[in-house]
């Protein structure tokens, strides 16, 4: 496999200024499957002033223009799917119709999208006494999780290059290949240089940089909510703009008179999906005492469809888990919450030896579960399903609520009206309902400690602007 000993500033491959590597690891065998450079303080530093020199330049090009660059650029993502799928799921285990469907061509969709809101930054509200502008806020560096990195990077980049922002791209150490990938095609297009820099390393390294620079207007970040209150203590320093969508312990409401076998169904699905490791999963599952024992069935059964198996087989619906370190972290969480003395529906703490090598999590439901056990409080970021139960509806919103997290929630009630009056009362920056499925249209971001800011669509767009007043006589 191609080795990375290399990073993108200025519209060229740059030499770090030390040669150090990181080892990526395919958690599905435990084996390296590649290596990319570790950059430098010194590298943040470069990747910082070649975006801030291009961006008075790119800033002025026309919606037009920014529009082509961005259809460019999805074009080569298009060309090149095989290959940002291929790294996906030997970096991170993604299995491989997942990856290629969901993680890769899901994200070429969103990202061309965006080209549409490029005019967006030409309109204006005309007032009596005023004008309404928006400029592109400036330089705008943006962090990236593991978990769907590629997603990830498309739901900060595409908003950031429609708006006139130029960017520096920190991924996941991780998961940096299909970042590197995508330096590549960029690299054929007709973006300027500097308006895309692209540095791989450890983000205790070269985080305090990206994120204090006086040079950086905005910091985009997604990851766990302990990472983010360190990014935005160092974005304070310089009073910048600091966009973050961080950690969630989304509930599910099933009313009682809801379709149970297709809301259970449901549930299971959002939460096995990538393993688990999905910051909006639906990991707490809210039912009626008087369900619990038929809603505990329904998920063992729908579990046995959610099975380990090799990620580069087409047929496998649950990889591993992105590496060892999570694996192990996933697993305390399991045996906490039999100790606590949650019930253990199905799944555990036992791998089958057929995948001991790889950091495989088999799909785990428990029931019994209440909001003061730990499983129940803290984001586990893997396939665990807590199932609680509730006496009444109001208090079924209350246990919904009794969380430091915001970020997602979910109703499944006998009907929309039903559920849309319950999700309201959700304190939660997204509320999927009667089934419903992600869609990068739809505003994305938390309330409380899942962070602050929205992604995707025009409220996306947003984000990277900064409005300005024309105050007429």
């Amino acid at each position: 496999m191609k080795k990375y000993n290399q990073l993108y500033i200025n519209g060229q491959w740059h030499t770090s200024t030390e040669s150090r590597l990181l080892e990526v690891i395919n958690p599905a065998s435990g084996q390296i499957y590649t290596s990319v450079v570790s950059a430098t303080q010194q590298d943040a530093e470069d990747a910082i002033n070649a975006a801030s020199n291009a961006f008075l330049s790119w800033s002025k090009q026309s919606a037009a223009f920014r529009a082509q660059v961005i259809n460019e650029i999805a074009d080569g993502m298009q060309q090149r799917a095989d290959e940002l799928t291929h790294a996906i799921v030997q970096s991170m285990g993604c299995p491989i119709g997942i990856a290629r469907d969901l993680q890769v061509q899901g994200a070429i969709d969103a990202f061309r999208q965006f080209s549409l809101l490029t005019g967006e930054m030409d309109k204006q509200e005309e007032h009596e006494n005023h004008i309404i502008i928006n400029e592109a806020v400036g330089v705008c560096v943006l962090i990236n999780p593991w978990n769907y990195p590629l997603s990830q990077l498309v739901g900060k980049l595409g908003p950031a290059l429609a708006a006139g922002c130029t960017v520096v791209v920190k991924p996941a150490e991780q998961t940096s290949v299909q970042d590197l990938i995508l330096a590549e095609i960029i690299h054929q297009t007709s973006l300027p240089k500097g308006v895309f820099n692209l540095i791989t390393g450890v983000g205790s390294e070269i985080g305090e940089t990206l994120c204090s620079h006086p040079k950086v207007d905005m910091v985009s970040f997604t990851g766990s909510t302990l990472a983010g209150i360190k990014v935005a203590q160092a974005a304070s320093s310089t009073v910048k703009r600091v966009c973050q969508e961080l950690g969630g312990k989304s509930p599910l409401i099933i009313t009682p008179d809801a379709d149970l076998v297709a809301a259970v169904r449901y549930g299971i699905e959002d939460v096995m999906l990538n393993s688990g490791q999905t910051c909006c999963a639906l990991t707490r599952m809210l039912v009626h005492k008087d369900c619990i024992e038929d809603v505990e069935k329904i998920a063992k059964q729908a579990c046995t469809e959610w099975t380990l198996g090799d990620p580069l087989l087409a047929d496998t619906s649950m990889g591993p888990l992105s590496s060892h370190n999570q694996q192990k972290i996933v697993l305390n969480y399991i045996q906490k919450g039999i100790d606590e003395g949650a019930k253990l529906v199905c799944g555990g703490v036992s791998i089958p030896e057929e995948f001991s090598a790889g950091a495989y999590v088999p799909a785990t439901v428990f029931s019994n579960v209440n909001n003061a056990m730990t499983i129940a409080k803290e984001e586990i970021f893997g396939p665990v399903l807590c199932i609680i139960g509730y006496d009444t509806i109001e208090q079924a919103i209350d246990i919904a609520n009794d969380t430091v997290f915001g970020l997602s929630s979910g109703v499944y009630a006998k009907n929309h009206d039903n559920a849309v009056k319950i999700a309201k009362q959700i304190r939660a920056g997204q509320c999927y309902l009667q089934g419903a499925y992600f869609n990068t249209d739809s505003p994305f971001g938390g309330y409380k400690q899942s962070g602050n800011g929205r992604e995707w669509g025009l409220e996306g767009l947003k984000e990277y602007t900064e409005t300005k007043a024309l105050v007429i006589s």
